[in-house]
């Protein structure tokens, strides 16, 4: 024991008289353990850790699966049939995501929430923290169940802990609701990263949404239906049960229900809409940082290699004096103990304060983002167990020097270093250092490149210098006849505002929200979904939202005012709705085609096309309806100004308020409005980005080491050179070729590996491609910054050899 503690005194002191060596090797393992455990943890929270939920391993979702996507939607009559005629499940639950205007005795504010239905709670085996919860029984018909749960960090933030919030009568778009309890601290609802401020009867749809497609069973606005298997059914079971009851209902409902498999997945991503990219872009990441750390480890052996050649003639003169070859190894290990569990503690500090801050992060406004990423006890052993593995990969990479070394050589010669020709371990595995960086910085660029050209796509619609006006009227108490009128006067009031060109009304934003439609053609008189032309994107909008927008329009006229109620149906489709439906753009002006209903539209318009539900996606079938023939009391004012955002919002909220004193007003621009598109883009550039910033660190500090420590070994040769007449290119190509070449040949094989590992990219970040010229003359002027900034000082040295102090001291 008392050896043990010798070693370690000793090994204490060794790295106090090298500071600047010291600082370097805890700093680089700190980068390197310090993003795997952040990595590890976000992969721990969303994928790894089940969500907080009483026997969370047999809680599943219902998918349905047809030939052109996943869709987890359903309708609430078909969640009933689901419900009450499956045998595989011990309860279905179902629930969606509104945004409400909630008046707690102050001026109402816009919160997010969830509906859920009677048993949501029942079938997930939560329980209360406080008062109690809505159940089946509560519920007896459409706007029955006027209740309300609080979640816990809601009931936290805004009621401060308040115990008498039970019974407390809220205010939820002008209907009176009472609150009956709040839900315990871990629970955040069946969405890993969404938590929901309060939880209300899915029976009150009509008031809490403002809808009436309750019953309708075209209308797939539930957003999930979840239930815990029942013990002894498998997955094969479940979806035979499920395709059973979808069989009977095709053919009960031809008109409403379309053919689709149903399948079963986890619900905490969106089952398998976002599960699988989510889970292959942080398996990927974790392989990047997997990578980061044997950079780190090679880089930090490179160091110790050459550390141990410096102190070759201490090591020779201990073996003189008796000591064994064992006994300084243990001290070497020691050394690189300390310096890994140093570094991994500081690692694991930084990445539990990003950590931190990740967990309370929000990046859509006002909407309840919460990643559970907190470090728990696998995180913390993770990062324990990388630290213990680090320090004795980098710490035995000088054993073999140690083991050859011959004490005898080494007094008479004063060193055992030997600077020659022959390619050495620490050349390999500098060349590999520089190759994961150069991988590294390929794929950030990548990135980046591909989210610029994302910023700057064509949409369909002009982002730059637009505003949006939330104007959902149905949080006010508006509807029916109430609600066109009041639409009217918004636009017309904010068309007034000094400085604004025009004004736009539309019930759902292009690139975010919408609502999709059967289409048939005119001919079509079997208006079964089986029969259905196209799907086709639908929003409904005011005369001069198109401009407002920066929609162009190609051909025919848009809306007046005019297209109302009592004139014929009206559509302005877009350039692949015309292509598809009537062959070209000029055919589809004059022509028609039906709704689901039957209804009969002519086409007066055609626009250009459009990003529609996401950025990736093919062109897709897309309709504008005048929103005076079908009218909807959910609807987004869109503003188009070049004034200066900050006054204009405020002139905004002001006139609007002038109208109604109690309209909840949300202003945003139109570019951050489409951050949730964008938000994967931006996440794999910020997270790449860093790996890269992670990765060029390590590959400077590896190259410079070479290069200081190959000048230091070569200063008598060097002097040699130059007292016989060298010129000042020759001694910089002798001290630092071979560490030129090693970055050169390291940057090619990296920047190939780089361009393939980037085409996963393209499925995460729009336009992202290796092959753009930016992204090459990126990388290589990347890597040839960094050499030169990591040879810089040690080419300097070589410049500054005095031949005669070198051989006055030899």
């Amino acid at each position: 024991m008392t050896s043990w503690f010798q070693d370690l005194c000793y090994a204490m002191r060794q790295l106090r008289k090298s500071p600047g060596f010291t600082l370097a090797a805890i700093l680089t393992l700190a980068m390197a353990i310090g993003a795997n455990a952040v990595v590890f943890s976000v992969m721990n929270g969303l994928i790894l850790r089940p969500l907080n939920v009483p026997q969370a391993e047999s809680l599943y979702g219902i998918e349905r699966a047809s030939d052109k996507d996943i869709d987890m939607t359903q309708s609430y009559p078909d969640y009933l049939d689901l419900r009450d005629r499956n045998r595989s499940f011990d309860d279905l639950a179902a629930f969606s995501v509104p945004q409400v205007a909630l008046d707690t005795g102050e001026s109402p504010s816009l919160v997010w929430g969830m509906e859920a239905s009677g048993n949501y709670f029942d079938a997930l085996r939560i329980q209360p923290y406080l008062g109690r919860f809505f159940h089946g029984s509560d519920e007896h018909g459409p706007n029955s169940a006027p209740y309300m749960v609080l979640s816990y960090a809601y009931w936290h933030s805004h009621f401060h802990d308040d115990r008498g919030v039970v019974g407390r009568v809220v205010q939820v778009n002008k209907h009176p609701f009472t609150i009956l309890g709040v839900t315990p601290p871990e629970f955040r609802g069946t969405i890993v990263f969404v938590s929901p401020n309060f939880f209300v009867p899915m029976v009150g749809h009509e008031q809490v949404d403002g809808a009436s497609d309750m019953n309708d069973r075209a209308s797939h606005w539930v957003f999930m239906v979840v239930g815990h298997l029942k013990t002894g059914i498998t997955l094969a079971q479940a979806a035979a049960d499920l395709n059973s009851i979808g069989a009977y209902l095709e053919k009960t409902y031809p008109k409403d229900e379309r053919k689709a498999a149903f399948l079963l997945a986890r619900p905490g991503l969106f089952g398998d809409q976002f599960g699988p990219s989510v889970r292959e872009f942080l398996v990927g990441l974790m392989l990047l940082a997997g990578l980061i750390l044997l950079a780190a480890c090679a880089n930090l052996g490179s160091l110790f290699a050459a550390r141990a050649a410096d102190r070759s003639r201490e090591v020779a003169l201990r073996l003189a004096l008796g000591s064994s070859r064992k006994r300084i190894l243990r001290g070497l290990f020691t050394e690189a103990m300390l310096i890994s569990m140093v570094g991994g503690a500081a690692g694991l500090w930084a990445s539990v304060a990003l950590l931190h801050w990740l967990s309370t992060w929000q990046p859509f406004g006002n909407f309840p983002v919460h990643t559970p990423v907190n470090p728990d006890a696998t995180v913390y052993g993770l990062a324990l167990l990388l630290s213990l593995v680090s320090g004795l990969l980098f710490g035995s990479v000088p054993v073999r020097q140690v083991l050859r070394t011959n004490p005898y050589e080494i007094v008479k010669s004063g060193s055992s270093a030997k600077v020659g020709q022959r390619i050495t371990a620490r050349d390999l595995l500098l060349a590999v250092q520089v190759a994961l960086c150069a991988v590294l910085v390929t794929s950030s660029i990548v990135a980046m490149r591909g989210l610029w050209r994302s910023l700057h796509s064509n949409f369909g619609f002009e982002p730059q210098h637009a505003m949006l006006v939330g104007a959902d009227l149905h949080t006010s108490g508006y509807s029916g006849d109430r609600v066109p009128p009041m639409q009217k006067r918004m636009i017309d009031a904010v068309a007034a505002i000094p400085g604004v060109e025009s004004v736009g009304l539309t019930d759902a934003l292009l690139l975010n929200d919408s609502n999709a439609s059967n289409i048939f053609t005119d001919r079509t008189t079997d208006l079964r979904p089986s029969n259905a032309a196209a799907n086709a994107f639908m929003y409904h909008i005011s005369p001069d939202y198109l401009h407002a927008e920066g929609t162009t329009l190609l051909l025919g006229r848009a809306f007046t005012w005019h297209d109302d109620k009592d004139s014929p149906r009206v559509a302005v489709v877009n350039r692949e709705f015309a292509r598809k439906i009537f062959g070209s753009v000029s055919n589809a002006i004059g022509d028609y085609f039906k709704m689901a209903d039957g209804t009969g539209i002519q086409v007066v318009g055609v626009a250009e096309d459009g990003k529609y539900g996401k950025l990736t996606e093919d062109p897709q079938l897309g309709m504008f309806l005048p929103i005076l023939q079908f009218p909807s009391s959910s609807a987004w004012l869109v503003v188009r100004s070049n004034r200066d955002p900050q006054p204009l919002g405020a002139a905004i909220r002001n006139t609007l308020h002038e109208l109604d004193a109690g309209l909840p007003v949300v202003i945003e621009m139109r570019l951050d409005e489409i951050g949730g598109n964008l938000f994967p883009a931006q996440v794999a550039t910020m997270s790449l980005g860093v790996m890269g910033v992670i990765g060029a660190m390590l590959s400077l500090t590896g190259i410079f080491g070479m290069a200081a420590y190959s000048v230091s070994k070569r200063m008598r040769e060097l002097g040699i050179r130059v007292a016989l007449g060298a010129q000042r290119k020759e001694v910089v190509q002798a001290a630092l070729g071979r560490a030129f070449k090693l970055l050169a040949f390291g940057s090619a094989a990296g920047l190939l590996l780089g361009i393939l590992a980037s085409r996963v990219l393209a499925f995460i970040v729009f336009q992202a491609t290796p092959r753009d010229p930016l992204v090459l003359a990126g990388v290589v002027l990347a890597m040839a910054l960094l050499g030169l900034l990591a040879t810089w000082i040690p080419a300097r040295r070589a410049l500054s050899v005095n031949p005669m102090i070198l051989l006055r001291e030899e």
